[in-house]
């Protein structure tokens, strides 16, 4: 369907009647709404996201496999959605939930409304419900397991879905980087026909825009499933390697990443790692993950760079941390959350391999962090005009 065709079908949509559905909580709680969406019933982690822009990027992030949204901001599709702003092919989030039944949208690039976007996409939601006491539970207990449903299929009783939320197993152990991986290598096609840096990017969920900001320093990126062996990597013969975001839990998907990352470093090729590639590097190195009490989701969180002493507001996604106990020697502390403390940077003392656990790339945030893009290609480039003396 053409965009002027699909706009002018969007602007005539009426949602029909809405369809109530819930929201069930493995600790008991249970919140009725409208659906929105597609029509399914789900179980994930609940988590709750305080971007107040960019919710078409946020449910697009392959990270939030096996999660379940609930955005704090109120007015959520208000802008509807646009071809643009999607992170990934296919979406892989469990379900949304939001606060206002979704408004006719109300912008430019807009081509379909989110409800429709959703549906198309599978994904399940619920409206007009108090996200604040959501958030309120989430903030005071914990991630939560929770069901989401919009079927309302005859004989699905509330008791038999809460213990479909107490049977399943939650993130903890599972790896869910192949399943959001790609599963063919393909190229990010670069701005010049003669790009001046080859990176093999590993995909364990990697968004649109880190190629993108990639590409925009004349780089041609490809893209490699994340269980691809390191010998068929360096056949590449990549100037930098970078690991991406994803979601699970780093352990589970470390026990494939980190044989292969160890591999990697011996080759002394540059290497930067966001979100799920900095907790793979750690681990690489000997450091420990743990999954935190409620993770941190949002477009304002402050980090300090603990090299330069500035504070840098952050888009951050991620429900476990690599704790800062177990960092080894050779690892060097270079960011912390002002929120908790926690580990958000490393770099390796002597090689050139760093990372970081929130998003520079943004989409949606500020772009505060754009510099460590700066800096790989740098690093990329210092390591080339070494190897170049070495050889001469």
């Amino acid at each position: 369907m053409g965009t002027s065709k699909r706009l002018k079908k969007d602007r005539a949509f009426a949602r029909s009647r809405p369809i109530s559905g819930e929201l069930i909580l493995e600790n008991g709680s249970v919140f009725k709404g409208f659906s929105i969406g597609a029509k399914k019933s789900v179980v994930g982690e609940l988590c709750f996201n305080t971007s107040m822009t960019g919710y078409q990027e946020i449910i697009s992030d392959p990270s939030y496999a096996g999660q379940i949204i609930n955005f704090t901001f109120p007015h959520i599709g208000n802008v509807g959605t646009n071809l643009d702003d999607n992170e990934t092919y296919e979406p892989f989030v469990s379900g949304v939930i939001i606060n206002c039944d979704i408004s006719e949208p109300s912008n430019f690039r807009s081509i379909q409304h989110l409800h429709l976007w959703l549906k198309q996409n599978n994904i399940p939601g619920l409206c007009n419900i108090d996200t604040r006491s959501i958030t309120s539970i989430i903030r005071t207990n914990g991630a939560l397991k929770a069901s989401l449903d919009t079927l309302n299929k005859k004989g699905e009783t509330t008791r038999k879905k809460l213990n479909q939320v107490i049977n399943w197993q939650g993130l903890n152990g599972l790896d869910l980087a192949k399943e959001v991986s790609c599963k063919k290598i393909f190229k990010w096609k670069p701005i010049n026909n003669r790009p001046k840096l080859k990176i093999v990017a590993i995909d364990y969920g990697i968004k649109h825009n880190i190629l993108n900001s990639l590409r925009s320093f004349d780089a041609e990126i490809i893209i490699v499933p994340a269980e691809t062996k390191s010998k068929d990597i360096l056949e590449y013969n990549p100037d930098g390697i970078f690991l991406s975001n994803g979601p699970g839990d780093p352990k589970a998907t470390g026990r494939y990443a980190i044989p292969i990352i160890k591999e990697l470093v011996k080759s002394n090729i540059p290497i930067f790692g966001i979100c799920l590639g900095h907790q793979i590097i750690s681990l690489a190195f000997g450091a420990k993950t743990k999954k935190m009490f409620q993770g941190h989701r949002g477009a304002n969180h402050p980090v300090k760079n603990l090299i330069t002493h500035k504070v840098e507001i952050t888009s951050q996604n991620h429900g476990f941390v690599v704790t800062e106990k177990s960092l080894p020697k050779s690892i060097k502390l270079t960011h912390k959350s002002l929120f908790d403390g926690t580990v958000e940077g490393i770099e390796h003392r002597t090689k050139n391999i760093f990372a970081v656990q929130y998003h520079p790339e943004a989409s949606p945030g500020p772009h505060d962090s754009h510099y460590l893009f700066r800096k790989f290609i740098e690093m990329i480039n210092k390591n080339k005009k070494n190897a170049k003396k070495k050889r001469y």
